[in-house]
């Protein structure tokens, strides 16, 4: 018999011989691949977990009868993907959030994409994107980040998963997803090209460009969205930004956060998850917890200031390992509609958000790996 070294080593190679496979192969083949290292992912023998997942246990979450929690989601953020090849890292970050999140035992209820899906909104980089979130196995619902959509403002967006701004609801919870990344116009008058745009917006000390906000139009929407809803109902909004103000040099900020907030405030629940930020990231306001997503690319460091005092903090991440701080996870929505998080740090041990930490307005330690 194979020892459980052997059974690894023999599965790490596949990984390497698949991924090596990947370096300038055309589309059809990429998705054949794809298959095979999903593959990889058991082929090493029963009961091995593939090589990034991580158990994140679900210690805190309310219980239902039967001992199962109400309902989880996964997520994954950021993948920020360059027309470089299918042989690049975030490339195959990507993959492997997909692998992590196509190993949860049960399965999710839906995957959601965090936004930022391309680096500069291209149309190849898009088109990858998709071709790499069709190998999930859960629907998938989709948010919009700056990156992807300042290049066409929007287009090629809307034709591969269409409008960035919507709501649904599951299992008596209201989510809705909203178009954070506004900016007002300050590429006209200057003659930017489309590309000049999209890089301007992309960088993050950049005094040409105005804040993110939501918008009048779209605080109109969820206005009207939210007046069919409940008071009671659980609200759980998906916004790519920070819906509070974090941090304005690096637009870890919304402008118009105070006003989207009043229109939640009214409501006993609302759970906020976010994107942008790449790193572990938590805050409450009232009635409202706020939870930033991992990145699949890389993890920015804590801004100098406007941090949340809640928040568990993360060591800066090792620059000579490329998943170091970064992960994806999972939501468990919980039988009260409260929310705890979970986030699966790829080369670190997981970590628990629980709503009773979020609650209490205090930080927890943040376990022995840090």
């Amino acid at each position: 018999m194979r020892s459980l070294d052997q059974k690894l080593k023999e599965r790490e190679e596949q990984r390497r011989r698949a991924f090596a496979a990947l370096h300038n192969c055309d589309r059809r083949t990429f998705l054949q691949l794809s298959a095979k290292l999903a593959a990889v992912a058991t082929a090493a023998g029963a009961g091995l977990a593939p090589h990034s997942f991580q158990i994140v246990e679900l210690a805190h979450a309310a219980q239902k009868e039967g001992g199962e929690t109400s309902f989880r989601f996964a997520y994954i953020s950021d993948t920020h993907l360059y027309a470089r090849g299918m042989s690049h890292r975030f490339v195959r970050a990507a993959m492997k959030a997909v692998e992590d999140v196509n190993a949860l035992r049960p399965p999710p209820d839906f995957v959601l994409f965090g936004g930022d899906l391309a680096q500069l909104g291209q149309k190849e980089e898009l088109d990858l994107g998709k071709q790499i979130l069709s190998e999930l196995k859960v629907p998938l619902r989709m948010m919009v980040g700056e990156h992807d959509w300042y290049l066409d403002m929007g287009d090629k967006w809307r034709d591969l998963f269409g409008e960035p701004v919507y709501s649904f609801d599951h299992k008596g919870v209201h989510f809705v997803t909203l178009n954070s990344v506004v900016e007002k116009d300050f590429w006209t008058e200057r003659g930017m090209t489309p590309m000049e745009r999209m890089v301007t917006v992309a960088g993050l000390d950049n005094p040409v460009q105005s804040r993110f906000e939501v918008g009048e139009e779209q605080r109109d929407w969820l206005a009207k969205d939210l007046a069919k809803v409940k008071k009671d109902t659980p609200v759980i909004v998906f916004s790519h930004s920070p819906l509070y103000k974090y941090y304005r040099n690096w637009n870890f900020w919304t402008e118009d956060a105070d006003e989207v907030q009043k229109i939640l405030f009214p409501f006993k629940s609302v759970t906020v998850i976010h994107g942008h930020t790449h790193q572990l990231l938590t805050n409450r306001i009232k009635n409202i917890s706020f939870h930033g997503m991992l990145s699949t690319a890389w993890p920015w460091p804590y801004a100098p200031e406007g941090l949340p005092k809640i928040t568990i903090q993360m060591d800066r991440a090792d620059p000579f390992d490329q998943f170091d701080g970064c992960g994806d996870g999972t939501v468990g929505v919980r039988t009260d509609g409260q929310a705890d998080k979970y986030y699966n740090l790829w080369d670190r041990s997981p970590v628990t958000v629980a709503y009773e930490q979020v609650a209490s307005g205090k930080a927890a330690p943040a376990g022995p790996s840090y």
